[in-house]
């Protein structure tokens, strides 16, 4: 089903836009959680945050895990495993700005692993 799609790499770029938008969500949430309390307190709602890491997940286990299967490198998946877990630790911070250090860490990382992948599969 995603054979196609794996091989030319359109998982990953869809995983390193999602990690885009996860880095300018949390970006965005700390200026607007700065300028405007209110309209910050939306984007930093525990559901939104949740959703994304469920994605990221759901993403990084058929883009990584098929990385695996296609050319047979641990190394995209260990990388892309280990940004996933620093952002489920962010979960569990405060809202103090702590939690968005570790989520945009965590993302990078994850992209990182995405953009291994991309490039081995190539």
């Amino acid at each position: 089903m995603f054979e196609g799609v794996a091989r030319n790499g359109a998982i990953d770029r869809l995983g390193i836009a999602l990690s885009g938008f996860c880095l300018v969500h949390c970006l965005a949430s700390a200026i607007l959680l700065a300028m405007l309390s209110a309209a910050g307190g939306l984007l930093l709602n525990p559901v939104i945050h949740e959703v994304g890491l469920v994605l990221a997940i759901g993403l990084g286990l058929i883009a990584l895990g098929r990385g695996i299967v296609e050319h047979g490198f641990m190394m995209p998946a260990a990388v892309g495993g280990l940004g996933l877990g620093v952002m489920g630790g962010a979960l569990t911070m405060p809202h103090n700005g702590t939690e968005a250090v570790y989520t945009i860490i965590g993302v990078a990382i994850l992209a990182l692993g995405h953009d291994l992948n991309r490039r081995a599969v190539i």
